[in-house]
């Protein structure tokens, strides 16, 4: 069985992310996390093989919602793979004013494209490459990009 990452909740039962097999092990054999949901044919020590676990006591996680730091990957997942332009599966993500025009990485400035729409648009805004957004970019929380993990 392939090693994965194991989802984590709040005590409270809220989705606080994904951590990696390794540490959800240390976790339960620390005894600050229980399992919630398992794979029901295999153990590690006295505990079931977790896919997700439930912290023992609730922490504060107001951290979670602040702005996420800015990644690609982010915002691929916050446009949730699909192109702003025309809605087909994304894999590349495209300035709205081209970085070579001064266009920064940021939050703001970057959506979710598809390599045949980016390719379109090329070096110019979508207003002179006559490509109407679908959505509009925004700045995630935390908690709202591991929402969509």
């Amino acid at each position: 069985m392939a090693v994965t990452n194991v989802a984590l909740l709040n005590a409270s039962y809220e989705p606080l992310g994904k951590v990696t097999f390794q540490h959800a092990v240390r976790m339960l054999f620390r005894q600050v996390a229980i399992v919630e949901e398992a794979h029901e044919d295999r153990m590690i020590g006295p505990h079931p093989w977790p896919k997700v676990i439930r912290l023992v006591r609730y922490i504060s996680a107001h951290w979670l919602y602040r702005p996420a730091g800015y990644a690609r990957e982010g915002v691929l997942r916050r446009d949730r793979h699909r192109c702003a332009y025309c809605g087909d599966h994304a894999t590349t993500v495209d300035h709205l004013l081209p970085a070579s025009r001064g266009g920064a990485w940021t939050w703001l400035n970057t959506v979710a494209a598809c390599r045949r729409c980016n390719g379109r648009k090329a070096n110019r805004t979508p207003e002179e490459a006559g490509m109407r957004l679908r959505l509009r970019p925004y700045v995630p929380t935390r908690a709202q990009l591991a929402a969509l993990d």
